[in-house]
């Protein structure tokens, strides 16, 4: 990526637990010989941008995994609510971290060169707080579906709202685009501790969206635009389908 090298002090950070209500012990899957974790970690060491990727999770038997393959594990409290807290706990150990890029650990497709432009956008905008990937979106099935989260951005392509509803709402047809978010964050430290102590906000409760924390307190979270798709595995029949495609 041009103008760009690797830094010291960003790290992707990758959340994995075993516990998942809907597909128990997914990070241990195994696919084409390598787990679901180290799909997703040699992704994330291909990111030309970050000099670190570490695992936090809850759960001995990925930690060791994560260490039978030669990567580097974090384990962290077992009472955390969402990824973001797991992120805060390996922020306070590593105090060299400046940059912290959030990776889901279900995604073993992620593509290197979308994490990186999500970090880019953040390195080049020092007004930002935090920034994230969205993706232009066509099919009406996705425009309507709860599951997946559209953005409406301002034309500095800064998060203005994110919802499951579709937006912006077109009373008048074929005039403004429709969005999806991509849920890789990219944070400043500070913005990320900062965030982790505030109360939950009116909104993010009302649409269980984390991201909506930090639009509601001021926070500034610039978008990255990627033909990227996620594939992510939520539960059996997933699986299944990211089988078809590696096998």
């Amino acid at each position: 990526m041009e103008n760009f090298t690797q830094s010291d002090n960003i790290t992707i950070i990758i959340p994995a637990r075993y516990a998942s209500t809907r597909l128990e012990g997914k990070p241990l899957l195994r696919a084409k010989g390598k787990t679901i974790i180290q799909w997703v970690y040699e992704k994330a060491t291909q990111s030309k941008l970050a000099s670190d990727v570490i695992v936090a999770t809850d759960d001995k038997r990925i930690f060791d995994e994560v260490e039978s393959f030669g990567g580097k594990a974090c384990m962290t409290a077992t009472t955390h609510k969402c990824g973001s807290d797991r992120l805060v706990e390996v922020l306070k150990k590593y105090e060299n971290i400046e940059i912290a890029v959030n990776v889901q650990g279900d995604e073993p497709m992620i593509e290197p060169e979308s994490i990186d432009s999500a970090i880019k956008v953040l390195i080049e905008d020092k007004n930002a707080d935090i920034s994230t990937l969205i993706r232009k979106i066509d099919d009406e099935d996705e425009i309507q579906n709860p599951n997946v989260v559209k953005a409406v951005t301002d034309n500095n392509g800064y998060a203005m709202y994110f919802s499951r509803s579709p937006i912006p709402y077109e009373r008048n047809k074929n005039i403004a685009s429709t969005f999806a978010h991509i849920g890789l964050y990219v944070y400043r430290r500070e913005a990320l501790l900062k965030m982790s102590e505030l109360p939950q906000s009116v909104l993010e409760k009302a649409e269980s969206l984390e991201q909506l924390r930090a639009l509601q307190n001021g926070m500034k979270i610039k978008t990255a635009t990627v033909n990227y798709k996620p594939v992510g595995i939520d539960t059996k029949e997933d699986f299944e389908e990211f089988l078809k495609k590696v096998i």
